[in-house]
């Protein structure tokens, strides 16, 4: 098990809140008529909010209080004043409905957009990227951060702009109805304004440490998972179940100094606003009993003020929303902001003169290290000609493979170049280098489809032609053994197919492709040697009019080739026919003598 796998990466955030806002609204600009239109429906949600305790001011002092009207006419007036009540209730719900749909609408919209955005941009980042970043915290940027967002942008953006507004409005009816009593509520707003902004301070610190954590989790959980069969096999479940109990408790600890941070908030909110009304029922009711203010006046101010002061009461509940949101958001534009591989085509191609990629093969002075400090291929230099047969030997580590990820542009070389035709790779877009190269390997990627589709993948051929290059490569034989042909499902939910079949079915892949460089990257060192007997047909049927590079640990794999190339620690050492090999006694004499016996002298 790899120790990075939890450990979330220490980087510093690359945005400004003001740069962090400002891609976020790049995402909402699309939908921004939606999104006013939002906005208009908060000004009746709003509006019909504020209208309720002035309609409770004109029942009070019109028919509660004054004993002038006949009790019919005050039963009357107070009867319209509770339609009207009723009334501005449904406005609200109506146009609060109306929103919410709106803004789900949107946020889903967004948060598609934004989903694929990153699916889209981890397909194209280059492999040195993927081999630094654990799977579980990618999978936690693509689920839990996207999710992070999603309330934001469906209620927290438009809420506030509620609450804000709300919030200036009772401030001025406040002073209208009364100077003096919204003077003293005036003096609240900058007590509330600095504990707000403290507040966002903190939690912000508190869910970037949370937002690590759960990378951490999901990563360890996913490579647990993966690998329960090793862990089981060498008795780490003990080990394994201590470092997740470890995990665990920080994140538990960490979301616990939320909850305190949270917990502190709310009750000084709280008091704040009980403050208020103590301080207005004191004055209020003094001005009541000298007559300089009505009943109704004061009841419409202290509904006002709690309207006032619920906006933050809940704003410890929005601010965990809009500041977890945030700090997702930080961690999904930074892995946007990540290394994408390199442009498809180089400054020498001609994107309207269609290439010809039928040619020489040819690595010249290649350097490379997948980690810059520990290099993998010193000075490498070779030529594989058209139509010829070359097979690379070594031993494990000696950069077999290495050789073919350059080869396909999965890395590029640290200096040196590696042409195809007489063009130099960069300069071949890697779609149309990916085509004109197949490759058969040990591990493939299977579908969860038919038999046809995993043949068939992008090349669009039809079920007669596929049919037509079975019999040619004899793969008849394993096709009719299926229950449904060709119309099997395979791939995890289907059947199962063994370590041979699998390669049977890559080797259709690539007669599919119709290449013209042919690549055997260890394809057949998972299978027996029955199973290889019944490769060697469709593999020779492969070989044909084609350029044939062969990677094998098994050297019995390699007697076809034209010439041997044996590599040890990342450098040609010795390259030559197999007989000339022999008789050379160097290390592909040891290598089969060690693959066959004691007698290496098999025939040429």
């Amino acid at each position: 098990m790899r120790n990075f796998g939890y450990f979330e990466e220490g980087y510093s955030p690359s945005l400004s809140d003001k740069g962090l806002w400002r891609r976020i609204f790049a995402y909402l600009k699309p939908f921004l008529l939606p999104f006013f239109g939002a906005v208009l429906l908060s000004l009746f949600v709003t509006a019909s909010a504020l209208g309720l305790p002035w309609l409770m001011q004109q029942g009070i002092d019109l028919y509660i209080t004054d004993p002038s009207q006949s009790f019919d006419l005050r039963m009357a007036g107070l009867g319209k004043i509770a339609m009207a009540y009723g009334g501005l209730i449904c406005i609200g719900f109506v146009t609060a409905f109306l929103q919410v749909l709106v803004l789900e609408w949107i946020g889903q919209s967004i948060m598609y957009r934004l989903r694929q955005d990153l699916f889209n941009h981890l397909l194209q980042v280059s492999m040195t990227f993927f081999s630094k970043q654990p799977v579980g915290r990618l999978v936690t940027r693509l689920t839990n951060d996207v999710q992070n967002m999603h309330e934001m942008f469906t209620s927290i953006m438009v809420t506030l702009f509620n609450d804000l507004l709300r919030m200036a409005c009772i401030l001025c009816l406040l002073v209208y109805m009364n100077l003096r009593l919204g003077l003293i509520l005036c003096l609240f707003v900058p007590l509330a304004a600095v504990v707000t902004i403290l507040f966002s301070k903190l939690a912000r610190q508190q869910f970037r440490a949370i937002r690590k954590q759960i990378s951490r989790l999901n990563a360890f959980i996913q490579e647990s998972v993966s690998g329960v069969t090793l862990v089981q096999l060498f008795g780490r479940t003990s080990d394994m179940k201590r470092e997740f109990a470890e995990l665990n408790n920080d994140y538990l600890s960490k979301t616990l100094r939320q909850i305190k941070l949270f917990g502190a908030f709310m009750p000084l909110t709280e008091l704040m606003s009980s403050l208020a009304i103590a301080i207005i029922l004191w004055y209020g009711g003094g001005e009541i009993i000298r007559q300089q203010l009505s009943l109704g006046e004061l009841v419409a101010f202290l509904s006002y003020m709690r309207l006032f002061f619920q906006p933050l009461r809940e704003l410890s509940q929005k601010y965990s929303i809009v500041q977890s949101a945030l700090a997702s958001a930080e961690r999904i534009f930074h892995l946007l902001d990540s290394e994408s591989a390199e442009e498809e085509t180089g400054p020498g191609a001609d994107p309207e003169k269609p290439l010809s990629l039928t040619g020489d093969l040819c690595f010249n002075h290649i350097h490379f290290g997948y980690n810059p400090e520990q290099p993998v291929l010193h000075d490498i230099s070779f030529t594989i000609k058209k139509g010829e047969t070359v097979a690379i030997v070594g031993s494990t580590g000696s950069g077999k493979s290495t050789l073919i990820n350059l080869m396909l542009r999965f890395y590029g070389p640290d200096s040196g170049t590696i042409t195809l035709a007489g063009l130099p790779l960069p300069n071949i877009a890697r779609e149309e280098l990916r085509r004109e190269i197949g490759v058969v390997m040990q591990e493939m990627m299977i579908l969860q489809d038919t038999l046809l589709k995993n043949i068939v993948l992008d090349t669009q051929k039809k079920r007669s032609e596929v049919t037509a290059l079975l019999e040619q490569a004899q793969l008849t034989e394993f096709v009719s053994s299926l229950p449904q042909g060709l119309d099997t499902i395979i791939g995890e939910g289907g059947r199962e197919i063994s370590t041979g079949e699998k390669q049977l079915l890559a080797i259709a892949r690539v007669l599919c492709r119709n290449p013209s460089l042919l690549v055997l990257d260890e394809a057949s060192s998972a299978i027996d040697s029955k199973t290889e007997k019944l490769l060697e047909q469709p593999l020779e049927h492969c070989f044909q009019e084609k350029t044939v590079l062969i990677i094998a640990h098994r050297l019995s794999t390699i007697q076809r080739a034209d010439r041997i190339i044996v590599l040890d620690g990342g450098r040609i050492i010795e390259q030559g026919t197999h007989a000339e090999l022999l008789a050379n006694s160097g290390m592909y004499s040891e290598l089969i003598a060690l693959d066959f016996g004691a007698a290496p002298h098999l025939p040429a």
